[in-house]
């Protein structure tokens, strides 16, 4: 039986069976990959392997090419790609600030300021001196997972304060109405991955509430500290210091309204750990976050900050466009979002991405914008017909694609003008974002591998462990002699005796790339 380049062979493990095809019986990295994926630890689990020529299409290697797996994160490829094409990488959020009502000659405002949400990912939050989008390999979205979760060095608030600004350079000096936050922009919907559920166009330091916890002395409390603050959240913190050793466990509960009480202890000696809560109302934080930012540009709000809504209603959205527009705030350029929601894998920004495609063709469903997203994928020479998604983050269960399907969309990205944008935006084999420790510091595919990827993992209750539903990777790859290649690693259903194990799959997905770097 031939395969695109060769001889098809027959691989035989215990448990499962396959056709691997594209390779030569003499070609050495057909025997390396086989003692990779064949060790004991796969036994029960499915691979699914393309790797081509990036020009030319050639298979180098294949395995189950063609069957379905679960990307979990590599998803996100899909999501992006969809959105960088109909948005474009230039594409900026414009947040508008309009008034209604008129200023007098003192700066008095006789109504309301109403700041329309464009679903700008971070609104000037994460916006370093440099213009960009600021990136920590571990984002403070996965903080709650584990000890590696970092907060960037920028101000989640900047944004609020430039806007805040503009509002008072405007001339206004006090508003004598309310202050309204406008979230009309698609409908909510909830995430597809973990970290903050809520769909929001309004998005304030990723509806996040940063805890910082640093340990003191044993039986002394834990210094703690939280950004952004603001009356409308106020918190209770008990937690403890104890011994060298000791457990780390930190809790949250919700007070009365939207307080929170945060409880727990942390061992002397441990570095400091960030938690974060996901504040239950976004447009009433935002609102008291503005209101706030409002008085340290010198205007003063009669309306209470602690209000859930302001009284009363919005005009139509068309009527609101007609106001007077007081305050802009414009982001970064959509490749750099593109290149936070890659780099790190940002499951709420990449949830949001089918709603903004949605918006683009007067729709607001997350329905609507997946089927809009089925267009673009299906001109972008992807076999859609092959493929299954329920959300743009990779953690629905709909959520199923082939090798070659996701080859084909890398194949075609390489060839747009902003190609070099959709790879740059990705991980980087052992240099940033999720593939920062996929690899050594001294393997010889350190920084030449750009790709994305993905791990989803379940609760194996009957035994107290772990099963890793997907582990995958995806991308580019420079080999040892410059051959450009576009590749597509998955492995599906390996058992874990804890969550943390995730992190060895992930290794064995780094040694491939080195195996297939090395060889081809």
């Amino acid at each position: 039986m031939c395969g695109p380049i060769g001889r098809w062979l027959l691989i035989v493990t215990g448990f499962w069976m396959s056709l691997v095809s594209g390779v030569f019986a003499g070609d050495p990295l057909n025997p390396e990959i086989s003692r990779v994926i064949e060790s004991g630890d796969f036994k029960t689990a499915q691979w699914g392997i393309l790797v081509v020529d990036l020009a030319s299409g050639q298979t180098v290697f294949e395995l189950n090419a063609d069957r379905l797996f679960a990307p979990a994160s590599v998803t996100k490829l899909f999501s992006t790609a969809a959105a960088l094409d109909t948005l474009g990488t230039d594409y900026q959020f414009e947040t508008p600030i309009y008034r209604r009502g008129e200023v007098d000659p003192a700066g008095q405002l006789t109504g309301d300021l109403i700041l329309v949400a464009s679903g700008d990912f971070s609104l000037g939050g994460r916006t370093a001196t440099d213009g960009r989008i600021a990136f920590t390999n571990s984002d403070h979205t996965y903080a709650n997972g584990g000890i590696s979760g970092e907060l960037t060095a920028t101000d989640p608030l900047a944004g609020l304060n430039e806007l805040a600004r503009q509002v008072a350079q405007s001339g206004i000096k006090r508003v004598q109405g309310d202050v309204w936050i406008d979230d009309r922009l698609f409908d909510k919907e909830t995430s597809t991955g973990s970290g903050p559920r809520r769909l929001t166009p309004i998005m304030i330091n990723d509806n996040l509430i940063d805890f910082t916890i640093t340990p003191t002395e044993p039986g002394q409390p834990a210094k703690v500290t939280w950004r952004p603050a603001t009356a409308l959240v106020p918190v209770d913190v008990h937690l403890q210091t104890v011994a060298a050793g000791g457990p780390l466990s930190v809790t949250f509960r919700n007070g009365s309204g939207h307080g929170i009480i945060l409880s727990g202890k942390i061992p002397a000696g441990h570095k400091p750990v960030v938690r974060v809560f996901e504040v239950g109302d976004p447009a009433a934080f935002a609102r008291s976050l503005l209101i706030e930012a409002l008085g340290r540009a010198g205007v003063s709000v009669d309306a209470s900050p602690l209000a859930e809504r302001p009284l009363g209603t919005l005009p139509s959205r068309d009527e609101v466009a007609r106001l007077t527009r007081v305050a802009t705030l414009k982001s970064p350029p959509y490749f750099d979002s593109a290149r936070l929601i890659l780099k790190v894998s940002h499951n709420l920004h990449a949830s949001t991405q089918p709603l903004l495609l949605a918006v683009r063709h007067g729709k607001s469903t997350l329905a609507d914008g997946l089927r809009v997203q089925h267009d673009v994928l299906r001109r972008l020479g992807v076999d859609v017909d092959s493929i299954s998604f329920g959300g743009g983050a990779g953690g629905s269960q709909a959520d199923l694609v082939t090798p070659r399907a996701t080859v084909q969309l890398l194949r075609h990205m390489a060839t747009r003008p902003d190609a070099a944008a959709y790879k740059a935006a990705l991980p980087i084999l052992g240099v940033d974002g999720t593939l920062a420790e996929a690899v050594g510091p001294q393997s010889a595919a350190r920084g030449k591998i750009y790709a994305k990827t993905g791990t989803y993992f379940v609760d194996n209750t009957l035994n107290g462990k772990f099963v890793l539903t997907s582990k995958a990777l995806a991308g580019y790859m420079t080999t040892a002699t410059n051959r450009e290649l576009a590749f597509a690693l998955f492995v599906n259903n390996v058992h874990l005796d804890k969550a943390a194990d995730t992190g060895r799959v992930g290794k064995t997905l780094g040694r491939l790339c080195e195996v297939i770097h090395a060889n081809e």
